[in-house]
C-alpha cells in the first residue's frame, strides 16, 4: 500500500529540522522577524534511496505512451522520439535566458524563424506566430484576430458558427471572446449540413470554426464551398488543427479556404503532453491578416533576426517572452528530421492504422458512420447498452488489460460515443491485440456483464465518482482505496 512522502519520514514531528547553527544564525539576523517562519517546515526526513523508490513505485502506476497503448481520439497520443528531448536538452537551448540581448540569442530566433516558415508551408498560411500556449489559447489568439479584422473594416459581427460535432474549446473559445455561438447541425453522412450553415451564414457572421477532418474522424469533402459561402458575407474561416495529423503533406488547410489556422505542436508535432501540459498552439493567417498577429513577431531584416514592435494593428502581446520554446524546439527537430515525405508518411500511417481497427471492429461494435475515415473514428456502445453496459463501463474495462480508454461520450452528436485514433506510431500487433481485448470484453459482456460494470479490478484504486473525484480530491491512496465505488 502506498504512502505519501510526507508520511515516510523518520523523526518526529518536533524534530523535522536540526537546529540552526552559527552560519545558520548569521544569516537570520538579516532577515526581518516578520518574515520568520513560526513553525518549521514539514520536510519529509527520508534517504535518497526511499526518495527514488518511493517516485519510482509511483510513476508505475501511471498511465502513458512509454507504458501503455493510448486510442485517446482527438488527441493524437503518440509516441514522442526521445531524440527530441535529448536536442531540446542541449545547453544551447536548454541554459539560454529570454532576457539575453537579441545579439547573443540569433541561433534560438532562426530556430523559431525557420519553425514559423515551416508551419506556413505545410498549412498553406503566410504567416505565424509561436506565441499561444496552448491549443486553446490559438483559439483565443485566432478569434482576437477575427474581431480585429472585422474592427478594422468598421464592422462588429456577434456571431460565430459552430458545427455540432467541434470540440468543447470552440464555443468556449468564442463565449470568451464576446460572440454569441450559432450551432451547425451534422447531417446523416457526419459532414456539416450545409444547407443548415447557409441558413444561418448572414453579414453578422464574423466566422466559422472546423476542424477538417472533423471529431467524427470524416474529411470534409464540401468544405471548399462551405469557405466560399462564409467568404460570401465577409466572415473568416478557422481552422481548428487539433486533426491535422490526418493531413500532414496530403493537403492544406489554406487551400481549403481556411483563414486563420491553429496546430497543437503537443499533438501532430511530437511534443509530450498531458496533465495541463507542456503545450504550444502556434496560430496562422493568411495575407490579409498578418498585421492582426500578436506582437512581437520575428523578422528577419538582412542577415540579422529582429523583433518587430510597431504594430498598430497587432491585437498585442498574449504571453511572457515568446511561446514555449523547449516545445517548439522539438517541434522543429521533428520538422527537420522527417521532411516532406516524412510528415506524408505520418499521416498516411495514421489514416491506414484508423481504418484497420474500424473494419476490424465493425462486427463487434456499432460504427455510426462506416466509411473511409481520416486518423479516427467513432464506434459506439449502443448494441452494449441494450444489454446494460455503457461506454464509461468498457472504457474503465480496458484499464485492465493495460490499455487507456478511448474518448467517450464525445462528440455528443454520437450516443454511447468511444473516439479511437491509433496514430501512426503503433504498430499492427498493438492493434490486433486492442482488437483481441475489446472481443474479449465484449464476450464477458455477454457471459459475465457484472464483471464489466465493476471494473476496473486491477488499478490502484477501483472506480470512484468521477465528479467528486473533480471537485473533493483526495491524494491519500489508502484511504481511497477503502472506499471503493463511492
Amino acid at each position: 500500500m502506498s504512502e505519501l512522502i510526507f508520511e515516510k519520514h523518520s523523526r518526529s514531528e518536533a524534530d523535522w529540522l536540526p537546529e540552526p547553527g552559527a552560519a545558520e544564525e548569521k544569516i537570520l539576523e538579516r532577515i526581518p522577524k516578520q518574515f520568520w517562519r513560526k513553525k518549521s517546515p514539514k520536510f519529509p526526513s527520508v534517504s535518497e534511496l526511499d526518495v527514488v523508490r518511493h517516485f519510482t513505485e509511483l510513476s508505475q502506476k501511471n498511465f502513458c505512451v512509454d507504458t501503455h497503448f493510448y486510442p485517446l481520439g482527438s488527441c493524437t497520443m503518440k509516441y514522442n522520439p526521445k531524440a527530441l528531448d535529448a536536442i531540446a536538452s542541449l545547453s544551447s537551448y536548454s541554459l539560454i535566458h529570454p532576457y539575453q540581448d537579441i545579439e547573443d540569442s540569433q541561433g534560438a530566433l532562426k530556430v523559431l524563424y525557420q519553425t514559423q516558415r515551416y508551419l506556413s508551408e505545410i498549412t498553406g498560411m503566410d504567416e505565424f506566430t509561436l506565441q499561444p500556449a496552448a491549443g486553446a489559447h490559438g483559439e483565443f489568439c485566432g478569434l482576437l484576430i477575427v474581431g480585429a479584422y472585422h474592427r478594422s473594416k468598421n464592422e462588429h459581427k456577434k456571431k460565430v458558427l459552430i458545427p455540432d460535432s467541434a470540440h468543447g474549446t470552440n464555443p468556449a473559445s468564442a463565449t470568451l471572446c464576446g460572440y454569441e455561438v450559432v450551432q451547425v447541425k451534422t447531417n446523416a453522412k457526419g459532414h456539416v449540413d450545409l444547407a443548415d450553415l447557409k441558413s444561418k451564414l448572414n453579414e453578422d457572421s464574423a466566422c466559422i470554426m472546423m476542424t477538417n477532418p472533423s471529431t467524427l474522424g470524416l474529411f470534409e469533402d464540401e468544405i471548399l464551398e462551405i469557405a466560399q459561402a462564409a467568404h460570401k458575407v465577409d466572415a473568416l474561416v478557422y481552422y481548428d488543427g487539433a486533426n491535422m495529423n490526418a493531413l500532414l503533406g496530403i493537403c492544406r488547410p489554406g487551400d481549403m479556404g481556411f483563414d486563420i489556422v491553429h496546430l497543437n505542436l503537443h499533438k501532430t508535432f511530437a511534443v509530450p503532453h498531458g496533465s495541463g501540459g507542456p503545450g504550444s498552439g502556434p496560430v496562422g493567417v493568411k495575407k490579409n491578416l498578418i498585421s492582426f498577429l500578436p506582437k512581437p513577431r520575428i523578422l528577419m531584416e538582412g542577415d540579422t533576426y529582429v523583433f518587430e514592435e510597431k504594430a498598430p494593428q497587432s491585437v498585442g502581446k498574449l504571453r511572457t517572452f515568446y511561446g514555449n520554446f523547449g516545445a517548439i524546439i522539438r517541434s522543429y527537430a521533428y520538422i527537420k528530421a522527417l521532411g516532406a515525405e516524412g510528415l506524408k508518411a505520418v499521416s498516411e500511417n495514421a489514416i491506414l492504422n484508423a481504418n484497420y481497427l474500424r473494419v476490424k471492429l465493425r462486427d463487434f461494435y456499432d460504427i455510426p458512420y462506416d466509411s473511409i475515415c481520416m486518423h479516427e473514428f467513432i464506434m459506439a456502445a449502443t448494441r452494449q447498452k441494450k444489454k446494460g453496459v455503457r461506454a464509461l463501463d468498457i472504457a474503465k474495462r480496458l484499464l485492465d488489460f493495460g490499455v487507456h480508454a478511448p474518448t467517450v461520450y464525445f462528440p455528443l452528436v454520437v450516443e454511447e460515443a468511444m473516439m479511437v485514433e491509433p496514430t501512426e506510431t503503433e504498430s499492427r500487433e498493438t492493434l490486433d491485440t486492442f482488437v483481441e481485448i475489446l472481443k474479449k470484453i465484449e464476450k464477458e459482456i455477454e457471459e459475465n456483464p457484472q464483471k464489466v460494470l465493476e471494473a476496473p479490478h486491477t488499478t490502484p484504486v477501483n472506480r470512484i465518482d468521477e465528479v467528486r473525484a473533480a471537485r473533493q480530491p483526495d491524494l491519500r491512496y489508502s484511504e481511497v482505496r477503502q472506499t471503493p465505488n463511492s
